[in-house]
């Protein structure tokens, strides 16, 4: 503690010098209390490995950190040879050893990490903070007002729930392209998006004044991972003196962009990132770390998401998925920090979890020019420099799992699709690439055309009368275009990435329809033809970060409008950056205009076509796209481009950096060579090709450091209530608790806390237990939670249409997850899953017994629990695979299951159903429900079961049944930590923090 001298005003002192005459008495009396202080807490803090050591925090100031060269002085290996990322890894488990959650021995075993043997080992990583988009944030606040309400009715303080890391929630994934190509473009989404959310906007807006260290970044103001990289990441974050690296977990997949900085995070469930939240680790398995040396440099006319998609299908091919990926070399040093963050958003797409590069003098520049202040650099550059982890790794200094070799120099213009990011097409290869797949089969990723096709075109013309138009469109989210999962993680049949392509569907709302009423303007007849661009997008964080491309996509836009190209109007152009920085320097260099002149206008700031938010094309074009089976295409500056999921009728998407947008949309079709055909007639009848175009390095750095400064970013960061007046004026109410709405269709109070008291429950025996549905081999979480539109038929459809809302007005999944009467009923949903209590049927369907009528999983489950039947689930092995899902546990626990049998689990799916309060049991090897002969008919006991429940301990399955035969079978208990046991004794992880804070308040 420090004494009532703290009160001066320290940050004063510590600025002025030292060495002078003139000092206050008081001014050493509070440095004299500083110093007792950092001894004070030496003395209570841990100093396992005697590791707790004093550095230089900058201006004066000393700060106390765990530091790594001491463990390796401690003999605990060549930690200074391991892995940048894996050695901050190694700082927060050495930080956060409690003997129970996190142990010496964890340090230890990670202090020991090898290049290359068997990953068994699970890693404790708290982070230093947490980051969420508004589609996963929302049940996230949900939780905490629950638990909140439940303190109340305990009589305790609501406002000892309160996340005990900082957490930021970002409002990015809600916002439509509904009006494009207009100068009011962005005033008309922002009004559809407030009209659309206004219920989740309420709440969110309660939230922000409810939590201390909960903080929601309104809509219109930028992506999550721009604004985490601009003004979120601190670098070095302190807590009660100690100084520690920022870390962090975020609830969407894209969340690597920040290992760009230098800064350790990637994308989890909602599960884990609850735990996050609540001060409990986030459990991964200890992985391999691919080392990518880059030597060289950027050639002339190569950007960085020619880069970017180069290192994805390098890296793809690589096999690199559940890696660490760390670049290191000259050619890393020499990249830009916007360059970096390009090359790291892209790592779902490349599979790794992090696409990671080690802080350095470049990275301390870039926390200056975003508006950090000089005093916390200074202390990010000592701190790192303390810990040995400063500078770009050179080869040889660290040891990697392998090494892979990229010369910069031989990057070449490309871009990447047409159904998958990895597909990088060099650009002059893209018009015979198209033609290939044209006529190729659907299995070799082709739309299976003949040939003779490829040139026909198909006419409609705009009317000139403004009659009403009603419209909608945007990525196809039916539950049955789900990808279909394959072994190993987020793997498809289709070789994409599961988890990203359902964010695609889920993670965005379903657009209703618009009733648009165009203005007159005579417009000439116009046909479409296979290969013709219909949307042209600038959007997504990936490449709206980087001013370099931003600003190249602007005097490309400057020159082809002086040259007196246009854009056909069949395009649908949009420019949707990831922050307002970007319209800043895009105005100040005086490039904006030009955009407009090319219908690029501002339609927002958010994920929007890299989502699937692409909004409507207009009706006449999207008939004869339809009806013609046109092959069109999308180009966007995106990290994404699965077919149908840029928008539903759209097959073909390429990725391509923002100038290259602008080009395709100039010449309005993919099928063209750009090193050899003109983009189209300039105003005097000559061609104009892209070289002529195509702005120059020289040209593109001359604009950059006029275009913005650090005020600009302090500017645009400081005060975000004023910047979007219709958030001003969404109604809320106040106060620390929630006032809940029986009626709404969208937030309800989850009944995780229904009968809650102080004292646990004691861990009992399962009793008597029916099966509430049997699975085979590789159910993945994707078949368990809801995903997608909502099924007018479904119960969950059925559901909202006895509470008066419209099929219409359905909206997604994803937009109703702070529902959990809405989840609960798309739970075991999936219209492909099969459940073998009813052979050669699909869907979510069950048999209830001892009746065998067959009804929905959901209304089984309700008939089981007026009965008061335990539930059971039965699975083959893998059970759980696929992306990581907070309702996929959440549902089953609240469809009443209270075990799990499966010959094996996907790991954090396991560790998700532990912390949702479900037993996770385990087959012996070479027992199976088809070994047992199991068909559902069957009572189940779990016995042994009691408070002294051990990590994986046996306990013996006792299955009765029809006939009355009884058989016993030994299972493992999957809990496998001790503080799992805890979790499970308290119902799961939400009531366990919930009594710990109740039980010390």
């Amino acid at each position: 503690m420090l004494c009532a001298a703290s009160k001066f005003n320290h940050q004063a002192f510590f600025a002025r010098p030292f060495a002078r005459l003139d000092f206050d008495p008081a001014e050493i009396h509070f440095g004299n209390c500083l110093a007792r202080a950092h001894d004070d807490l030496m003395k209570t803090a841990h100093n396992s490995f005697d590791s707790l050591q004093k550095f230089d925090a900058g201006n004066g100031r000393q700060g106390l950190f765990y530091s790594l060269p001491a463990l390796e002085r401690a003999g605990l290996g060549p930690i200074s040879r391991l892995p940048v990322s894996i050695r901050i890894v190694l700082e927060s488990v050495l930080r956060n050893v409690d003997g129970k959650k996190v142990s010496e021995a964890n340090v230890r075993a990670l202090a020991q990490w090898k290049p290359t043997t068997q990953r068994v080992e699970e890693i404790p990583f708290v982070v230093a903070r947490i980051v969420l988009q508004d589609f996963t944030g929302v049940p996230l606040l949900v939780d905490l007002a629950a638990m909140r309400s439940a303190a109340a009715r305990l009589g305790k303080d609501p406002k000892i729930i309160e996340p005990l890391v900082p957490v930021d929630l970002v409002v990015d994934h809600s916002v439509q392209v509904d009006f494009a190509g207009r100068s009011d473009a962005i005033q008309r989404n922002l009004e559809m998006e407030f009209k659309r959310n206004r219920e989740r906007y309420q709440f969110l807006k309660w939230g922000t004044q409810a939590f201390q260290s909960f903080k929601v970044v309104p809509p219109g103001i930028g992506i999550v991972h721009q604004v985490n990289l601009e003004y979120l990441a601190k670098g070095v974050l302190d807590k009660d003196g100690i100084y520690f690296p920022d870390t962090l977990v975020g609830t969407d997949s894209h969340t690597t962009m920040i290992n760009g900085l230098g800064i350790v995070g990637w994308g989890v469930g909602g599960i884990e990132a609850e735990a996050g939240m609540l001060g409990q680790p986030v459990y991964f398995l200890t992985p391999d770390v691919v080392g990518v040396c880059m030597t060289g440099t950027l050639g002339e006319g190569v950007t960085a998401t020619d880069l970017a998609l180069t290192v994805t299908q390098m890296l793809r091919q690589a096999k690199v998925v559940g890696k660490f990926v760390e670049f290191f070399g000259e050619g890393a040093a020499a990249l830009s920090v916007a360059d970096r963050a390009t090359i790291a958003n892209m790592a779902p797409e490349y599979g790794a979890t992090m696409g990671f590069f080690p802080i350095d003098e470049e990275s301390c520049q870039y926390f200056l020019a975003t508006g950090r202040s000089d005093e916390q650099v200074t202390t990010i550059r000592n701190y790192f420099k303390a810990q040995g982890l400063f500078g770009m790794p050179l080869r040889g200094q660290c040891d990697y799992s392998s090494v892979l070799e990229l010369n910069l120099s031989d990057v070449q213009p490309s871009v990447a699709g047409p159904k998958r990011p990895q597909d990088r097409v060099s650009l002059p290869d893209l018009k015979q690439k198209f033609i290939e797949l044209f006529q190729a089969s659907v299995q070799e990723n082709g739309y299976n055309k003949p040939l003779e096709e490829i040139g026909r075109r198909f006419s409609t013309k705009f009317s000139t009368e403004p009659q009403p138009l009603t419209v909608s469109g945007g990525g196809q989210q039916e539950p049955e275009t789900a990808p279909v999962p394959v072994a190993g993680p987020h793997g498809t049949a289709k070789d994409t990435n599961a988890l990203t392509e359902l964010e695609m569907m889920n993670n965005r709302p379903t657009p209703d329809t618009v009733v648009q009423a165009p203005e007159p303007a005579p417009q000439p007849p116009v046909d479409l033809g296979h290969g013709d661009v219909v949307i042209a997008a600038i959007t997504s964080c990936t490449n709206t970060s980087n001013p370099s491309v931003m600003l190249g996509a602007g005097l490309l836009a400057k020159k082809a409008v002086e040259k007196g190209l246009q854009v056909r109007p069949t395009v649908k152009t949009s420019l949707a950056p990831g922050s307002r920085v970007v319209t800043e320097y895009l105005k100040n260099s005086g490039l904006q205009p030009y955009l407009d002149r090319l219908g690029f206008n501002l339609v927002g700031y958010g994920c929007t076509t890299c989502i699937g938010n692409s909004g409507p094309l207009d009706p006449r074009i999207e008939d004869v796209i339809v009806g013609n089976d046109v092959i069109a295409a999308s180009v966007l500056s995106g990290n994404r481009n699965f077919e149908a999921r840029v928008h539903q009728s759209v097959k073909a998407n390429f990725l391509m950096s923002p100038p290259l947008v602008v080009a395709f949309a100039l010449a309005g079709r993919v099928n063209i060579d750009m090193s050899r055909e003109p983009l189209g007639k300039g105003k005097n009848g000559q061609d104009v090709y892209l070289c002529d175009i195509w702005p120059s390095m020289r040209e593109i750095r001359e604009l950059l450091r006029p275009s913005f400064s650090r005020e600009t970013f302090r500017k645009m960061y400081r005060d975000f209530a004023s910047q979007n007046p219709m958030w001003n004026e969404i109604p809320s109410s106040t106060g620390n608790l929630y006032e809940w709405q029986p009626d709404s269709s969208y937030i309800q109070e989850p009944p995780f806390f229904e009968e809650f008291s102080l004292r646990a429950s004691p861990i009992v025996e399962i009793r008597r237990a029916r099966l509430l549905a049997m699975f085979g081999d590789s159910v993945t979480t994707d078949h368990i939670s809801p995903a997608g539109a909502i099924k007018a038929n479904s119960p969950a459809g059925l559901f909202l249409q006895s509470k008066g809302v419209t099929v219409q007005d359905f909206n997604s999944y994803g937009a109703r997850r702070g529902n959990d009467r809405v989840m609960v009923r798309g739970t075991f949903a999936n219209v492909r899953i099969k459940n073998l209590l009813l052979p050669g049927t699909e869907g979510g369907v069950t048999k209830h017994l001892p009746d065998g009528a067959v009804m929905p999983i959901y209304d089984a489950a309700i008939k089981y629990q007026q009965e008061r039947v335990p539930l059971m689930i039965i699975a083959g092995q893998e059970y759980g695979t696929g992306s990581s899902r907070d309702w996929a546990a959440k549902g089953t626990a609240l469809l009443g299951v209270k075990a799990v049998v499966a010959q094996s689990f996907e790991r954090i799916h396991r560790s998700n159903l532990v912390g949702m309060g479900v037993l996770p049991l385990q087959f012996k090897e070479g027992v199976s429900a088809q070994t047992l002969k199991l068909d559902g008919t069957e009572l189940y006991d779990v016995l042994g079961l009691d408070g002294n429940l051990k990590p994986q301990q046996d306990l013996n399955l006792r299955i009765t049944r029809s006939s009355g035969q009884v058989e016993e079978i030994v299972v493992r208990c999957r809990i496998d930590t001790p503080i799992e046991i805890d979790y499970y004794q308290h119902g799961g992880i939400l009531p366990y923090v919930l009594r710990q804070l109740a039980s010390a308040a």
